[in-house]
């Protein structure tokens, strides 16, 4: 399995025992020496400011409630425990959440 950036899957986390979205935001290397990728949860828990990216209304996630990305709950997954795929956004929401990531580790300058 390589997940592409940008592509949402369920995982379990061990919180709570309760599957969650993440969006894989780390980019797509066949070479890696580590089945890694760098992923950033989904939620509605809305806290507002500057480490969380609105999320456009998607059919592959539940509710009726907008959600977020939520920068600062980056995390590694091994890519043996992605679950179900549940769908994908567009480049220009992975390009938001990857400069919402820039800010949060002062990477622009």
């Amino acid at each position: 399995m390589n997940p592409k950036p940008g592509e949402v899957y369920w995982v379990d986390l061990g919180l709570k025992g309760k599957v969650r979205p993440l969006m894989i935001v780390s980019r797509e290397d066949d070479d890696a020496v580590r089945a890694l990728c760098a992923c950033v949860p989904l939620t509605t828990q809305i806290r507002g400011g500057s480490y969380e990216v609105p999320l456009p209304k998607v059919r592959f996630l539940p509710g009726n409630d907008r959600g977020v990305a939520n920068v600062q709950g980056i995390t590694a997954v091994e890519h043996f425990r992605l679950g179900k795929r549940a769908g994908e956004f567009h480049p220009e929401v992975l390009a938001s959440v990857r400069d919402a990531l820039a800010y949060l580790l002062e990477l622009n300058g």
